[in-house]
Order: C-alpha cells, then structure tokens, then sequence
C-alpha cells in the first residue's frame, strides 16, 4: 500500500518542494541543453569527423535526437513507480541517473582517441540521459501542483517550467564564459567538456531532495488498487487524454528546440553569425521567457488554461516567418529581438502546460499520464525539430519552409488543447477528469 501522507504539506514544506521542482528541474534541463549546443557547436567535429560539416551536424542532431525516443520509455518506467510508491523516490532517482550520464559524457573521449566506438558510446550515454528526463518532467510537475493551493494551481505549476529557462541561461553563460576565455582549439580540446563535468552537482541536489521534500498529499493508489500496473490502466481508461497531451506539447518541444538548439547552427553555418552573437540572444530571450512563464501560467488560473495556450499557439504560427527575416539581417539587436518576441509567445503555451496536464489525468494514474503524454509530444515535436529544420533549408535554402514547419506544429497543438475540457475552475486535481469535446469557458 502507498505510503503518502493524507495532510497537505505545510508552507515550508511547499517551498521546499519548489526548491526541489526548480532546482532538480533546472540541472536536468542543463544536463539537457549542454549536449544540445554541444551538438551544434562541437560534437559534429569531435566524433563524427570524416564527414562533411552538413552531415556532421546532422549526426550530432541525431544523437541529440537519440535522447528524446527513449523519453516515452522514461516516462512510462518512471511514472509506473511514481504512481505505486510516490512523486519523490522516484523524481530524486531520475535526477542521479541523469547527473551521472551527462558526467559520464564529459569524460569520453573523442573519435580521434576510441574510433568508432566513441560515437557509440555518445549515444548509449545520450540514451541513458533521456530514459531520466522521461521520469523527472512529471515528478517535478506532480511535486509542486498537487501541494498547490487551491486556485494556484497553474502559478505553481509553472516553477517546474522555469528549471527550463534557467538551465537555458546557465547552458548558455557557460558557453559564452568559455569561447571568450579559451581559443577554439583548446575549446574542442577540453573547453567543451567543463559544463557536462559540472553536472555532477544534480546527484547532490538529489541526495538533499530526498531528505529535505515533502511527499505530496495525494494519495495514489489504496490498498485495493495497488496491484494493478498504472500504465496499464492509464492505457484502458485515458487513451483520449494520452494523444490530447502528446499533441499540445508538440508545439512547446518543436518551438523551443528550433528556438534553442537550431537556431545556433542556422546563424553560426548558414548566416556566418559569430558564436557569441547567437548565445547572447538566446540568453536574454531565455531571461524573458524565464520572467513571463509564471506570468502566463497565473493568468490561466484565472481566465483558464485553454485561452492563454490557444492565444501562444495561434501567435507562435504567425511569428516564425518575421522572426526569421529578423535573424536574417544578422544584426545582434535584431537577432535578440526576433528570439525574445519569440520566447514571449512561447511562455503562453509552456506556462499552463503543468496545470493543464495534472487536471487530465486521475490521481492513480497521474505521474504516468502527465509523463508518457508529456514525452510523446516531446518526441514529435523536439526531437525531430533541428533535423527537420536543416533538412529543410537544405532542401529550400529558405527559412521560410522553417517558418511554415513551426505554423504546421502550433496548429497541431491549437487543435488538441482546443478539444481539451476547460479545467482550471475545478477544486480539487484528485478526482477521476473528463476530457471531452471543447466546452465554452
């Protein structure tokens, strides 16, 4: 039988659940971005070497992408055991699997040094690192929505959303701190390697959450139901709300992957943009988006989820195509404000997201459902979007055929959370949802 306390969690407790979500949150996601700009920056170079700089930086994007088709396999051994045995065993489990891999990473050596077995290993390792991510999303969502207040729920919510923008800024500053202090050479020789090594740091903030964190009130399974498999039953019950989930978070992974990682290679290799011109602008629109999450995820509380998700997602379709003829110019200013826009929007599908998600799904089956559909998305939304994106100005020598990728994407999106049930004036996240066709707010 579970063992969650029936009591809610007391205001210390809650803020050290925040902690736990945004910290735990923003080192995996820095685990996360690290390879990802690796992987535009250096990686094609140091482990796929003998081929031409567009093919080696489709292989490097083939192993960030590696990463995301083993996220619903995560997702599904993860909240299996979140479901029976409680949010934080297993979110403080996925969080070491995760520090460990993306040290691990830091430490191999390159073609050059193991030959073909280096790629290999990169990609074994880039596994590892997705089978943790695919559990930690839910935990950390789970961990502070279901402790929220009533009323608060998307406020709250989105603290496990800014792990995303705060790992994006540190990922980035890190870069940045090392092409200005280290020349390229001595960058591929060992610069690249210094953000993976610090990840290690996660493992202590999960040692810290497992004794500092509060277990949510939720009681997830009783003792009648706690033999049943939870993805099992997630499968028989809630097929319609799994798709709905995956199809709104196809915008959030496509957008911000395209926003984020594509967007290094494009200015850097087709626009001839300087590397510190592109970090920096993804910096500060990762300091914009950081400061509007919250921001949108409180007003869904009040106005409902669907409204300020459908605004972001029909924003984000018609942005893509300025946004481009901005970073075209290759102007810093304009470049900066083409993502910043951009990331502003984005705040407006991400922030309610958590909230969005929890309502969905019924208490047994919750860290399951919120996962698996969470990750699903996540696989046809990001882990395709730079591949698609350069396969597509290959193809085009356009970025306008990007522009017109992003559009089809949010209208996915706009689409599944259009057929999602408004629920955000509900009291309570315990009993079993209805997600139906669209009801007027």
């Amino acid at each position: 039988m579970s063992q969650l306390p029936s009591l809610p969690p007391t205001a210390r407790q809650l803020r050290m659940n925040i902690f736990v979500s945004v910290a735990g949150s923003a080192i995996e996601w820095y685990d996360f971005f690290i390879y990802a700009s690796a992987s535009a920056l250096v990686l094609n170079k140091l482990f796929f070497p003998s081929v031409d700089s567009v093919a080696g930086t489709l292989l490097a994007f083939s192993t960030f992408a590696v990463g995301f088709l083993i996220r619903p396999v995560g997702a599904a051994v993860f909240g299996h055991f979140g479901d029976k045995f409680g949010r934080k065993p297993t979110l403080v489990t996925a969080m070491m699997i995760m520090g460990a891999a993306t040290t691990a990473i830091g430490l191999l050596p390159p073609y050059a040094t193991l030959g073909v077995a280096a790629p290999i290993l990169l990609v074994v390792l880039r596994l590892i690192q997705g089978l943790a991510l695919g559990g930690q999303w839910g935990g950390a969502v789970l961990l502070v929505t279901e402790s929220a207040p009533e009323g608060k729920r998307g406020f709250y919510g989105s603290f496990a959303q800014l792990g995303v923008p705060i790992a994006l800024i540190i990922s980035n500053v890190m870069f940045l701190v090392l092409s200005a202090t280290v020349s390229q050479d001595a960058f591929l020789a060992w610069g690249w390697r210094i953000p993976f090594l610090l990840s290690v740091l996660l493992i202590g903030v999960g040692l810290y959450a497992q004794s500092r964190a509060s277990e949510t009130s939720v009681s997830v399974a009783d003792e009648a139901e706690s033999h049943r498999a939870p993805l099992f039953e997630l499968l028989r019950s809630h097929p319609k709300q799994i798709l709905l989930a995956a199809g709104a978070t196809v915008i959030n992974g496509g957008a911000y992957y395209l926003l984020t990682v594509y967007i290094l290679s494009y200015a850097t290799q087709v626009l001839a943009v300087s590397r510190g011109t592109i970090l920096t602008g993804v910096l500060v629109s990762a300091v914009a988006s950081g400061l509007t999450i919250p921001a949108a995820a409180a007003l869904s509380d009040r106005i409902g989820r669907r409204r300020v998700f459908l605004s972001g997602a029909a924003l984000l379709a018609v942005w893509g195509f300025p946004m481009f003829w901005l970073v075209n110019t290759g102007s810093a200013v304009l470049i900066t404000v083409a993502l910043v826009v951009a990331q502003l929007i984005f705040s407006l599908t991400y922030g309610p997201c958590p909230a969005l998600f929890s309502e969905m799904f019924g208490a047994r089956v919750r860290y399951s459902g919120v996962s698996v559909g969470y990750q699903i998305g996540a696989v046809a939304g990001g882990a395709l979007a730079p591949i698609i994106a350069t396969s597509l100005h290959a193809e085009f020598h356009t970025a306008n055929a990007i522009a017109l990728y992003l559009a089809l994407m949010a209208a996915v999106s706009f689409v599944s959370v259009f057929l999602v049930t408004e629920s955000s004036r509900r009291t309570k996240t315990v009993e079993q949802p209805v997600v139906a066709a669209a009801e007027a707010d």
